[in-house]
């Protein structure tokens, strides 16, 4: 079988085999290409690659780091497992209902088989799709996954390549899509031999998180193509239906054609071959349209992307929370701005960030939106990884549920939020280094110092009681606190999946009319009407400022029973919601 890897900035690459260190030399096929056809390199074989001589390194494209990402890679055979996929076509995003979890704390036994025994749980919840955190191989056992560096290898602590497709089979078998979180915008530090090989990164870049990707300097043709070619890898061989893309922003190409753009085309394309549908979706806090139009209108294709703005608007008039980038939010009419459009930023001037951001979506749909009321990084970069939950009431955890689940966007839940999980999801890692172990540590010290979080409380990331914290107690369910809030989301997302009001995205078609003083909110989508009471005394909404006709009567759900209806107004109960429907 022949082996080849790209390592320009080497002049001798010897294939080395583990554990008996056998050498092959391998013969150079051009432009830095590295070939070898040898009997032994076949699906089992441990290996590495020696540069010039040095040690063995892990193969850039490794399938498998059974002893961690320093250790051997091992290759495995791609096409080996049985899948029983083959009539399963993942929902369309206009409606989807995303659920984002993290493997290692999901479940008890923290793998890719443990996920497999609650996806039940998930079916009768109602979601459409899983989107699991970044599985390429990371340093250590315990991680969030955003320091990867073996990006074509699932963790082993995780179970492995075999294990991710177990995992993906039972999705389908049960309906549900998987969207998988890759990271291209940089490599985590241990671990990452990249730059040995060639030239992976720039320095005419910066990150907050390391060397930026070289997506536009020398020897970026091939870079371009691992990245492309990662992609295609989860969504061809891992039967995987979409990649969420983290932190777009920080992917920096001045080439005539963004690296999005090409891999946006590309997955289109595999798409037709596949014949299946294939989404990418962005993570970005520019308030750019222009990720998500199409590439004929001089976009860059991609499906959907995140809207932070939802979150920081929602989260800032259920807490009051002020710091940080929150300080830019606070209005209900950011709210308002955010269910109308998408964005609340939209050219705007942030006091935060001390300049105007954002560009106006018009003519977008709602399924180029990804809105949520918590998410990993939410939570997770809080000082002590405290949910949503924590810092509100029942009636206000509704109401985040109730303006998520009906707004015209694609919907996202965080593990545990639907029956309110009294675990935080902290952040945690593993670094065998010492060093790099205290580095974390102090600049998540530092970070939190915009916030006026006290250092000394921030929990020791490198802690195993850290992890172990953040792990889902599903003991909870039984509980009938919890019980009442899984049994609401469960009825809302039955609402957002039968009723015909909420099954167009068109955005032109949603109105939201507010009151910034009594604090209430209309948000009015074809027959039905969801209206909110954000504040704690009870509130009078007149049906002819929130646009609400006499037949807005039926009441189909509600936080409260003590909503009133009366033929002028409805009178609701502090932090309340309540949805209504015409007269039909």
């Amino acid at each position: 079988m022949k082996c080849r890897v790209w390592a320009p900035r080497a002049k001798r690459v010897e294939l080395v085999y583990t554990p008996d260190g056998e050498r092959i030399p391998m013969h150079e096929e051009g432009r830095g290409h590295f070939a070898v056809d040898h009997e032994r390199f076949a699906p089992g074989a441990r290996y590495g690659f020696s540069l010039d001589g040095g040690p063995p390194r892990p193969d850039p494209r490794s399938h498998f780091q059974p002893e961690g990402v320093h250790g051997p890679s091992e290759l495995t055979a791609l096409d080996a497992f049985e899948w029983t996929d083959s009539g399963f076509r993942q929902a369309p995003l206009a409606g989807a209902v995303v659920y984002e979890l993290h493997v290692g704390t999901f479940s008890p036994e923290g793998t890719f088989d443990g996920v497999i025994p609650k996806l039940d749980h998930l079916l009768e919840l109602g979601v459409t799709h899983v989107e699991l955190l970044p599985v390429a191989a990371f340093p250590g056992e315990r991680g969030w996954g955003y320091d990867g560096v073996a990006l074509f290898a699932p963790h082993a602590a995780y179970g492995g390549p075999t294990a991710l497709r177990r995992l993906v089979d039972a999705c389908h078998a049960r309906g549900l899509g998987v969207i998988l979180d890759v990271v291209y915008n940089h490599l985590g530090p241990s671990g990452n031999y990249l730059g040995l090989f060639g030239p992976y990164f720039t320095d005419r870049y910066g990150t907050p998180w390391g060397e930026a990707v070289n997506y536009d300097g020398a020897g970026s043709d091939e870079v371009r193509r691992f990245v492309c070619d990662n992609a295609a890898y989860w969504l061809r061989h891992f039967h995987v239906d979409g990649l969420r893309l983290d932190a777009v922003h920080a992917i920096f190409d001045q080439s005539a054609l963004h690296i999005l753009e090409q891999l946006s085309a590309e997955v289109d394309d595999l798409s037709l071959e596949l014949g299946r549908p294939l989404v990418l979706v962005a993570e970005s806090h520019l308030n750019d349209p222009r990720f998500v139009r199409a590439r004929s209108q001089g976009g860059l294709g991609l499906a959907s992307q995140w809207s932070d703005d939802f979150h920081h608007a929602l989260r800032s008039v259920l807490t009051g929370d002020r710091d940080s980038y929150y300080s830019d939010f606070g209005q209900i009419s950011q709210l308002a701005q955010a269910l109308r459009h998408g964005f609340a930023y939209r050219g705007h001037y942030s006091q935060h960030r001390q300049h105007s951001y954002g560009r106006s979506p018009a003519g977008l749909s709602g399924r180029h939106f990804h809105v949520f009321c918590q998410n990993h990084d939410q939570v997770g970069n809080r000082a002590v990884g405290d949910r949503l939950g924590h810092r509100v009431n029942a009636g206000q955890r509704r109401i985040a549920a109730a303006l998520t689940l009906l707004s015209p966007y694609v919907s996202m839940l965080f593990m545990g939020e639907e029956w309110g999980a009294s675990s935080p999801f902290m952040y945690f890692t593993d670094h065998a280094e010492p060093e790099l172990a205290e580095a974390v540590r102090q600049g998540r010290r530092r970070e939190f110092a915009a916030f006026g979080w006290d250092p000394e409380r921030i929990p020791d990331p490198q802690a195993l009681s850290t992890f172990t914290a953040s792990k889902l107690v599903w003991d909870e369910l039984s509980e009938p606190e919890h019980q009442s809030l899984l049994s609401f989301y469960r009825a809302l997302i039955q609402l957002r999946s039968q009723d015909p009001s909420l099954s167009s995205d068109a955005l032109e078609l949603t109105r939201v009319e507010y009151d910034e003083a009594d604090r209430w909110l209309v948000l009015l989508r074809g027959d039905l009407a969801v209206l909110v009471n954000f504040d704690s005394e009870a509130r009078r909404i007149p049906r002819e400022a929130a646009a609400l006709a006499d037949t807005y009567s039926k009441p189909l759900l509600a936080s409260d029973e003590l909503v009133q209806i009366t033929p002028d107004s409805v009178v609701m109960p502090p932090h309340s919601v309540t949805v209504l429907a015409k007269g039909r």
